[in-house]
């Protein structure tokens, strides 16, 4: 699978794209929320891969598609709040459309999608694995376990 193009509002206030986010090793892509316990409890995770890899040529983006409407904890306006608050290194992106979330396939918060500098899929699937595809990709190596199963909470489909 290829890396899907988009662009999407940051909690920034500006446009993000699949190319400006990109790493010279690998990207991440997250889809995410504000309300999951088990976002919450990867968020810092995630936060330290993102500081320990991105100086090794890793890019990384955390996009949120949840309907806002029946989960107001995942609106706009409280994703800048949640952004600010965690301090998070990496760009927080609004999927309002859900038409990102369903061009890369994801089910869940948290879930991630590790693409190669060709931006090719590497690894899908929970954060536990995160470091250990990084340092596989870094080192200019194939994804051992290219999947493991995400857990964590359902994506709020509209």
């Amino acid at each position: 699978m290829k890396a899907a193009s988009f662009e999407l509002l940051g909690t920034d206030g500006k446009g993000h794209t699949l190319d400006s986010l990109k790493g010279a090793a690998a990207t991440i892509i997250v889809f995410s929320c504000n309300h999951c316990p088990y976002v919450v409890k990867a968020e810092d995770a995630l936060i330290a891969a993102c500081n320990d890899y991105t100086a090794k040529g890793v890019g990384m983006a955390a996009i949120n598609s949840n309907d806002s409407d029946g989960y107001p904890e995942d609106s706009y306006e409280n994703m800048i709040v949640r952004a600010a608050a965690k301090k998070f290194p990496f760009a927080y992106l609004r999927d309002e459309s859900q038409a990102v979330a369903k061009a890369y396939g994801a089910t869940h918060t948290p879930q991630l999608f590790v693409f190669d500098r060709d931006l090719n899929l590497a690894y899908t699937g929970a954060v536990e694995k995160l470091r250990d595809a990084l340092d596989e990709l870094v080192a200019g190596r194939a994804v051992r376990t290219a999947e493991t199963h995400a857990i964590g909470c359902t994506i709020k489909w509209k």
